[in-house]
């Protein structure tokens, strides 16, 4: 078997309880499918599996944590998928997708996939790719905290002509205009603003976007800030906001931050 490593550490006899997250695995690929449900099923997660979008669909319920998408489906493929569920709301999603399908995963990113595996894959990558999006996830959706007025501020960051809400992910432009901000958007976008006017590494932006280390062909944040810059930016073509720094990373430059 090609696309998945070995599975000899399966962690058997772990026992699954209506609490454990549960993954829904899409993938019509039967020997993968079954190898990922056993995997994630021997290291205490709950597990369905589905080989088509329709069987998806059929599956899907708010019980659901995070879907596992492969790219490549028969009918409806992975980005439609992914497109239709972002549509729906913040479920967590991982693309899965063979190698040599680049362009593929950027637009997955694009749309709002949460991260991406490439085939073949380590099961123990899968696992830690898991772990992370649903650590993102969980401080999500913790309730915030009552503000009074004058506390307000602390939830908000000016970026330009635009606050940042740091408890909804939402971009408020002085005009009314609001963007709901993707998850790994809105945190390489906290990430900058907590360093104005400083360079902050793709390392450090991956850690705070999907918690793992920045790979040299991983354009997953270079993803994240074009979306922000379309945005953010008058011309995208010309960023005045965010800057690249060459083999640096990013910097938000902002001069008219208060100290």
């Amino acid at each position: 078997m090609d696309c998945i490593g070995d599975v000899t550490d399966l962690a058997v006899g772990a026992e699954q309880h209506d609490e454990c997250p549960l993954v829904l695995v899409v993938d019509d690929d039967d020997e993968i499918r079954e190898l990922v449900c056993d995997y994630l099923t021997g290291m205490g997660y709950r597990t369905r599996s589905a080989a088509n979008g329709r069987q998806m669909w059929n599956q899907l319920d708010d019980s659901v944590d995070l879907v596992i998408l492969d790219l490549m489906l028969p009918g409806d493929d992975g980005l439609t998928l992914c497109r239709a569920l972002r549509h729906r709301g913040d479920l967590p999603v991982i693309m899965i997708s063979a190698r040599g399908a680049c362009a593929e995963r950027i637009i997955g990113l694009e749309i709002g996939a949460d991260d991406y595996l490439c085939k073949p894959f380590d099961p123990r990558e899968l696992l830690a790719r898991i772990r992370a999006v649903l650590r993102r996830q969980s401080a999500d959706c913790r309730p915030a905290t009552t503000a009074s007025t004058n506390e307000t501020a602390i939830h908000e960051r000016q970026i330009a002509d635009w606050r940042l809400d740091l408890q909804t992910r939402r971009l408020r432009a002085g005009d009314g205009r609001v963007i709901d901000l993707p998850r790994s958007d809105f945190m390489v976008l906290q990430a900058l603003s907590e360093q104005p006017n400083r360079i902050v590494s793709r390392n450090h932006l991956s850690h705070s976007a999907f918690g793992r280390e920045y790979y040299p062909d991983d354009r997953a944040i270079d993803v994240c800030i074009s979306r922000l810059r379309q945005v953010l930016e008058d011309d995208p073509r010309r960023p005045r906001f965010i800057r690249t720094i060459r083999n640096e990373g990013y910097l938000l430059e902002l001069p008219d931050t208060a100290e």
